[in-house]
């Protein structure tokens, strides 16, 4: 079996599985947000209507909650979505609540990874389509719709197709102009937004290897727009070493079986690889960065789960160290903790003195939410992960998908711009 299926054999109580086959696994943590929960809430209080009792969730130790897309509130419905979550956590006794404002708080896939709540082996659900994200420790982690999350918030279990396994495989060496984004858009650009529906993507090889554990973050993030269930990388001892520091439980190094099956292998070369832009209106319309050199931008964003992580900003900031920008730049850690880190390191120091705006964690603008959405016809190059119409804001504005260094470089000259160009 592939780790995926190892992963739904074992939550499943079942000596083996295969790919299309329906298992009833066990779940051992899920997550809302500031979004998703509103929705879940009312799906209990309809089910409530109708006699079901809710009086209590299966593990409240096992639930968690995150504030991240509206906050700091951004109109009154954000803030009054923000006291229900309160509510909720109070009556059902969740004490896992990071309230922005209150200490640690952030991105929900950054806070699922940056605090160590998901360990190797374990099946993890959030109500976000981008809960992929914190596969990269081992781990099977998939959104669910609002329906699906009350159902295992009351039961602790549920339903899954098991999916086939691609596998990715990147060799060669990873030359420092290339980031995990540049990796994963060359992915989604050859097997289009709909290659990977309802599978598994698994990445290995040399590279994904020796990558650190934020840039395994990065793949599996956006194997959400490529239509996977889910996306996952076998544990190692990088895995091991990052989450010791964060989870004082024990640690399974699981992977699949040697002989797995795996439906589609690809291979890559990363030293052919080149510094890439999305650009709009799909994730998969990938083109090299040179071969757009005079596409002027209005604004560079440096933010998100997929881009805003501290290995993200270090690597923003020593492209930006010392120059200044001509763009709008705004800069957004992905959580409490890493802005904290950014500014012992003096990160945030350089973004300020190159002339970007710092803000709060916060999805924010990768969702067209608030702190800095576009404008008519505007124009972003951005770290983020989607770039459909209006994702950033209004209906007409362009956004051009790239890594932190691509942005950066961006930034200082006013167009789309290979980092190696400066």
């Amino acid at each position: 079996m592939t780790l995926t299926e190892k992963i739904l054999s074992h939550s499943s109580n079942s000596k083996s599985v295969v790919p299309g086959e329906i298992v009833f696994s066990n779940v051992d943590k899920v997550m809302i947000h500031d979004v998703s929960g509103p929705g879940v809430i009312k799906v209990f209080k309809e089910l409530e209507k109708k006699g079901i009792n809710l009086e209590k969730v299966w593990n409240p130790d096992k639930v968690w909650i995150s504030e991240d897309h509206f906050v700091p509130a951004s109109d009154r419905i954000s803030a009054d979505n923000v006291i229900q979550l309160t509510n909720w956590a109070q009556k059902y006794g969740i004490k896992r609540h990071y309230k922005y404002g209150m200490g640690q708080y952030g991105i929900c896939h950054t806070i699922s990874h940056e605090e160590g709540l998901i360990l190797p082996g374990e099946v993890y659900v959030g109500g976000d389509s981008h809960t992929n994200t914190t596969g990269a420790v081992g781990a099977f982690t998939a959104g669910l719709g609002h329906t699906d999350i009350a159902y295992v918030l009351k039961h602790g279990k549920i339903w899954f197709k098991v999916p086939e396994t691609m596998l990715f495989k990147i060799n060669g060496k990873k030359p420092d102009h290339i980031m995990a984004k540049d990796i994963i858009l060359k992915i989604i650009s050859d097997i289009g937004t709909d290659g990977a529906n309802y599978k598994t993507m698994q990445f290995t090889g040399d590279v994904v290897d020796k990558l650190e554990m934020e840039e395994r973050f990065t793949l599996t993030n956006m194997t959400t727009e490529a239509g996977a269930k889910n996306g996952i990388i076998e544990p190692d001892q990088i895995t091991a070493d990052y989450l010791s520091t964060r989870n004082n439980s024990p640690i399974r190094l699981e992977r699949g079986d040697p002989d797995a099956t795996y439906s589609e292998i690809f291979e890559y070369d990363c030293e052919k690889m080149e510094p890439s832009v999305a650009k709009p209106y799909s994730p998969e319309n990938v083109v090299a960065v040179r071969e757009v050199p005079n596409t002027e931008i209005d604004k560079a964003y440096i933010g998100s789960c997929t881009g805003a992580k501290l290995s993200d900003l270090r690597s923003a900031a020593r492209i930006l160290k010392g120059k200044k920008v001509k763009v709008r730049t705004e800069v957004l850690p992905a959580a409490q903790s890493i802005y904290m880190k950014a500014i012992k390191e003096g990160l945030i120091s350089i973004f300020m003195e190159s002339g970007a705006v710092i803000g709060p964690p916060t999805c924010g603008a990768c969702c067209g939410a608030h702190m800095g959405v576009l404008g008519k016809d505007e124009i972003c190059v951005s770290t983020t992960n989607r770039n459909f119409p209006g994702r950033m804001g209004h209906v007409t504005s362009q956004t051009y998908l790239a890594s932190p260094i691509v942005v950066a470089a961006s930034a200082i000259t006013g167009k789309l711009t290979d980092p190696r160009d400066l």
